[in-house]
C-alpha cells in the first residue's frame, strides 16, 4: 500500500486534487481542532509519494500519534494508495473516511463535527475508557484493523447508528428553570420552557450516583482510569451516597408530560448502548438503531444491598432487582430538588433540569462485519 501523510491544504493543488502527486509531512495538532491549513515546520520529516485514491481523516486523541496509525498504513488492505491527512476536515468533500484512535472521551468532544460531516467513522479504542468502541463490536486494534480491511475492500460494514442528545432545560427568560433557592420551580415541566443548547453523546448519560462516580473516577490518573477506575471509585462512593428525590416525565398524550418515575433515586441512566464505566451493562437491552433511549432507575435502597447488586451489572441481571425500573422513551425530562449534574460518556454535561432524547440516524460508523446492533 502507498500511503502519503499531509495536513489538510497542503500541496501545490491543494486537499481537493485527488489525481496530482501530494508530497506531505506529518505534525501532530491539538485535539478537536479543525484544520484547514497547515503549515509545514522545517524540520518535518518527509514521507512517500503518492497519487491517493482514498483520503483519511485522522483524529489522534490524549496519548496517540502517528505511531498508532502505522499498522493502518502498512497493512495489505484492498485500498493501494491512500493519502492520510491529520485533523479533522472543514468539509465533507474532503475526505472519504475518518479515523479516531481514542476513548470514549475523545469521541464524545468531536461527536457534534462529526455529525455534521456524515463521514463513515472508523474507531480505534485507545483511551482509557473504551466503552462505545466495544459496543460497535471494536474491542481492540485488531477489529479496527479488521473492519478497515472489510472497508478499504469495499465490503459494507458501515451502518448509521443514533445518538443520545441532552439539553438543558430554560424558562421563557432563559433561566435554568429553578426557584431562587436552587430547587425546582414545578412539579411539571412547562410547555414555556425552551431549550438550552443540545449535546450528544454515544453511549450513557446519567445522574446521581453515575454522575457522582464519574466526577470522582476523572480525578484518577490516566492509567488507573483505563484498569478499573470506574469500579474502584464506585465502591467507597456507593456508602456516601444517598437518594435523591427526582422526577423522570416523559411525553403525554395530550402534548403535554406525563410522569414516568417519581422517587428517590440512587442513580438514573439514560443509554443508547448497552454497555458503559469499563463494561457495565446498565441498558442490556439497549439497540444503537431503534430511535429510542433504553432508561433505568435505580430506586432507594440500602448501601449495603447496592454493593451486593453492584456485579449483578456486568452481567445485566439488576433488572430482576425490585428497586430497579426500566423502560424505553425516545424523549423525556429529569427534574430534581435541587441541580444535579449530568455527566455523558464519562465527561460533565451540564446540571439539571434537562430533556434527554435519542436522534435517530445521524452517525455512520465502521464497525467488524460480524457486529450485530
Amino acid at each position: 500500500m502507498m500511503t502519503s501523510v499531509t495536513g489538510f491544504g497542503e500541496g501545490e493543488a491543494g486537499y481537493h486534487s485527488r489525481n496530482g502527486p501530494v508530497l506531505g509531512r506529518l505534525q501532530r495538532w491539538p485535539l478537536g481542532q479543525v484544520l484547514e491549513s497547515l503549515p509545514i515546520p522545517e524540520n518535518a520529516s518527509t514521507l512517500l509519494l503518492s497519487t491517493a485514491h482514498m483520503r483519511a481523516a485522522v483524529i489522534f486523541g490524549l496519548g496517540c500519534s502517528a505511531k498508532n496509525l502505522k499498522p493502518f498504513q502498512t497493512d495489505e488492505s484492498g485500498c493501494e494508495k491512500i493519502n492520510w491527512r491529520i485533523g479533522l476536515p472543514a468539509a465533507a468533500d474532503q475526505a472519504d473516511i475518518i479515523l479516531l484512535f481514542g476513548g470514549d472521551g475523545t469521541i464524545h468532544r468531536h461527536l457534534s463535527q462529526l455529525v455534521k460531516l456524515g463521514l463513515p467513522v472508523l474507531v480505534v479504542p485507545a483511551g482509557s475508557g473504551n466503552d462505545f468502541a466495544r459496543a460497535l463490536g471494536l474491542r481492540g486494534v485488531r477489529d479496527s484493523l479488521a473492519a478497515w480491511r472489510n472497508f478499504c475492500s469495499g465490503g459494507s460494514n458501515i451502518r448509521t447508528i443514533d445518538l443520545g442528545v441532552i439539553a438543558p432545560l430554560e424558562d421563557a427568560g432563559g433561566a435554568p428553570s429553578t426557584d431562587a433557592q436552587g430547587k425546582s420551580a414545578r412539579h411539571e415541566p412547562s410547555r414555556d420552557s425552551v431549550l438550552g443548547t443540545p449535546h450528544y453523546f454515544c453511549s450513557v448519560a446519567g445522574v446521581g450516583l453515575d454522575a457522582e462516580v464519574a466526577r470522582r473516577a476523572n480525578t484518577l490518573p490516566r492509567w488507573l482510569r483505563g484498569h478499573g477506575g470506574y469500579a474502584l471509585t464506585l465502591a467507597p462512593t456507593i456508602f456516601r451516597f444517598a437518594p435523591l428525590p427526582m422526577k423522570i416525565f416523559t411525553p403525554a398524550e395530550d402534548g403535554g408530560w406525563a410522569i414516568r418515575s417519581d422517587q428517590p433515586t440512587m442513580l438514573a441512566a439514560f443509554a443508547n448502548t448497552a454497555i458503559y464505566g469499563g463494561g457495565m451493562k446498565i441498558a442490556p437491552q439497549a439497540r444503537m438503531d431503534d430511535g429510542q433511549l433504553d432508561v433505568c432507575v435505580i430506586g432507594g435502597v440500602d448501601p449495603f444491598k447496592l454493593a451486593c447488586m453492584f456485579p449483578t451489572i456486568y452481567f445485566g441481571r439488576h433488572l430482576r432487582i425490585r428497586e430497579v425500573e426500566y423502560f424505553q422513551a425516545a424523549r423525556l425530562r429529569v427534574e430534581t430538588e435541587k441541580p444535579l449534574d449530568i455527566y455523558a460518556d464519562g465527561e460533565y454535561i451540564c446540571r439539571t433540569p434537562v430533556e434527554v432524547s435519542a436522534e435517530r440516524g445521524v452517525l455512520r460508523v465502521v464497525h467488524p462485519s460480524q457486529t450485530s446492533f
